[in-house]
């Protein structure tokens, strides 16, 4: 199957960043949202990191031009009828995924492929809500997607190797290196950040540390890019809770409880870097 309009349904930070290398990889996309201020938004953001790259020399103004201009913005999910792959990036919420995927399913044709960009919830519980559960695909982007190299493929219980191996080639496509995955809590990537994270959570919660300490400890000592808390703020403490959960119910083991200060945070409203302040404060 040669793909070539890809659909994106969710404009925000995950959303806008799939549609931005989609289109930069030479294909037209269909960018939703429910409603116009969302899509503008995401618009905004591809906008502001192709100019990056246009003052970096990475790329001209004409080459910004010819990407912006392959991406169609959408408030109607009829509209994806036209695509021959949709990716799902809306917020981690089953019911909201559910009701996307149900829609879906009945406005674009059948045998093309769709595909979520969940980071936790099970793709063959997913694929269930579908009549066609051997096209449908996890799709597992990281943040940012403009930067971060990986896509983990996750295969459902009935998706077939024809749907794994287009992922893997469009991932490709994309300029991604793919990983393929089995469908249990967490895939590979959360089932072992998360621990970390929540770790690190505990910590704090338990005074062993400072934010900036901890950060500063698996900076210097391990060599990582980013602290544990700092990287949670990032993806979003309630992206984080949600994820914890998915593996503390999947798994029913004590190990993956999440620690209590993320639901005092998500319940401030203290879910990191998009709202101003989570671990850390960002406010200023």
């Amino acid at each position: 199957m040669d793909v070539k309009v890809f659909g994106v349904v969710g404009s925000g930070q995950m959303g806008n960043g799939i549609a931005q290398v989609a289109a930069q990889a030479g294909l037209d996309v269909i960018m939703n949202d429910i409603n116009t201020q969302f899509v503008e938004r995401g618009l905004g953001t591809i906008s502001k990191n192709l100019d990056r790259a246009v003052s970096k020399g990475k790329m001209s103004e004409s080459d910004k031009a010819a990407i912006m201009g392959r991406i169609k913005p959408s408030t109607k999910l009829e509209d994806l009828a036209k695509a021959d792959f949709v990716v799902e990036a809306v917020p981690e919420i089953l019911e909201l995924k559910k009701n996307v995927f149900t829609t879906l399913d009945s406005v674009v044709p059948a045998g093309r492929v769709l595909a979520s960009n969940t980071s936790s919830i099970s793709i063959t519980k997913l694929a269930g809500l579908t009549k066609r559960p051997e096209k449908f695909i996890g799709m597992h982007f990281m943040n940012p997607v403009p930067v971060m190299k990986l896509v983990e493929v996750i295969n459902g219980l009935a998706t077939d190797r024809e749907t794994t191996d287009l992922t893997v080639e469009l991932s490709k496509k994309f300029g991604k290196t793919p990983v393929e995955a089995q469908d249990f809590p967490g895939f590979i990537s959360n089932r072992i950040l998360m621990p970390m994270i929540n770790e690190a959570a505990f910590a704090l919660f338990e005074g062993v540390g400072t934010p900036e300490a901890i950060d500063e400890v698996m900076k210097l000592g391990m060599n990582h890019p980013m602290g544990p808390l700092t990287l949670a703020d990032f993806i979003g403490l309630d992206t984080c809770l949600a994820v914890l959960q998915v593996l503390y119910d999947g798994f029913g083991d004590p190990k993956y409880r999440p620690c209590p200060l993320f639901q005092k945070y998500v319940d401030a409203g203290r879910v990191g870097r998009k709202s101003g302040r989570g671990f850390y404060d960002y406010s200023g």
